[in-house]
């Protein structure tokens, strides 16, 4: 069972992190984590706290209100009736501690692990603890794949390969016909439904200027048709439709006509350039077991793009975490929106996408890694030249 793994590796953190425990919070789906280790638990409406101790039995920290909806998850739960009751167990929980960790970020440096709020810091504190950030080791305990997970990983990048070049020649197949942005965004959520995958949002259809726009969204687009000529850019994401599969993430452009402009030409051959110098870096400090953090492999990127003169032009980080959720709770590289100076482990998963966003029209080529012992091997389709649609 997941949530007895998650456990045990949290202890394992826990013991070399000098950690009393690990104390998980969540209102109403303010804190995704608690859906990831406990799974979806439907119509609560009240705090819920479960506490992982690095010894002793795990518990449940639950209202009165809502212990039915637990009545599946085999671990020990105490009831509390009113706020009060609820601050009283809290420190009764944590009396003989002294360090813990919570979803907590100083200066909420990674919004993805700063989901408590202020008010609960505070209160926690009180008790007489230590809060200190769970961010590393939620990606050591909750982040790593196992060989399911990176198997269905590998097939849904297979699959994201096959569905955007039958997107490309869709688009040549029907240049005439006055095809828009959100027909190709349909025919490929088409594909994901033939293939039996899950999708949340997206995909990314864009042309020209509309793919310097990293979120461009096809449902608010202007209406444009494809004609020759125009630059096209498709970011795709999605899982296989089962509850433990992993998503995975590319994006490629295309050009409409026989020969690529040579400023498109020249913006891509640095981005994926950039894509590819991160990724042996990765693979250097590897195999001189030189430990490696997410925003060095982000600066690895930048500084490349920003010598040969499009530094402004490269506008998010160079990657982010991918696992369960598309953005996933993991190492992101990223030296730019956040600092991530999380380490780079084995186990876990992440995008590498530099990208150029000009006026006129943008460019990025994403890929996913997995983290292995020897480094990042590339587990989706590489985009290795710009794809020219007939």
């Amino acid at each position: 069972m997941r949530i007895n793994s998650i456990i045990q590796d949290a202890r394992d953190f826990m013991i070399k992190s000098k950690l009393d425990g690990w104390l998980v919070y969540d209102y109403k789906g303010s804190n995704n984590l608690m859906l990831e280790i406990l799974g979806q638990i439907e119509n609560v409406t009240r705090p819920i706290f479960l506490w992982v101790p690095v010894s002793g039995q795990p518990l449940l920290l639950v209202s009165y209100v809502d212990l039915g909806q637990f009545s599946a998850i085999d671990l020990s739960k105490e009831i509390f009736v009113g706020r009060t009751d609820m601050v009283n167990k809290l420190q009764n929980l944590l009396k003989t501690k002294s360090n813990i960790a919570m979803e907590y970020s100083p200066f909420a440096e990674l919004p993805k692990l700063s989901s408590v709020d202020a008010g609960t810091i505070e209160l926690i504190k009180t008790f007489g603890v230590s809060v200190h950030s769970s961010a590393d080791m939620v990606v050591y305990a909750t982040q790593r794949w196992d060989n399911e997970g990176l198997d269905s990983h590998i097939q849904s990048g297979k699959i994201l390969g096959e569905i955007v070049v039958k997107a490309f020649e869709f688009i040549g197949d029907n240049i005439d016909k006055g095809l828009k942005e959100i027909d190709v965004r349909d025919f490929i959520r088409k594909k994901f439904i033939d293939n039996k995958m899950f999708y949340d949002e997206g995909p990314v259809v864009a042309i020209n200027e509309h793919s310097s726009d990293p979120h461009f969204d096809p449902e608010i687009s202007d209406g444009r048709e494809f004609k020759i000529g125009d630059w096209v850019l498709i970011d795709l994401w999605a899982k296989l439709d089962t509850m433990s599969s992993i998503f995975s993430d590319i994006t490629w452009v295309g050009y409409i006509g026989s020969k690529v402009p040579s400023t498109n030409q020249k913006v891509f051959d640095i981005v994926i350039n950039a894509r590819d110098l991160a990724v042996s870096e990765i693979n250097r400090r590897f195999e001189e077991d030189i430990p490696i953090y997410g925003w060095e492999v982000d600066k690895i990127a930048r500084d490349y793009i920003d010598r040969l003169g499009y530094g402004d032009y490269f506008t998010h980080r160079l990657g982010h975490s991918i696992g369960l959720e598309v953005h996933a709770s993991g190492v992101n590289l990223d030296g730019l929106e956040t600092f991530d100076k999380r380490r780079i482990i084995p186990g876990i998963g992440l995008t590498v996408e530099p990208g150029i966003y000009l006026p006129e029209f943008g460019v990025r080529s994403e890929i996913d890694v997995y983290i292995n012992n020897e480094g990042a091997n590339v587990t989706t389709p590489v985009q290795k030249s710009v794809f020219i649609i007939n």
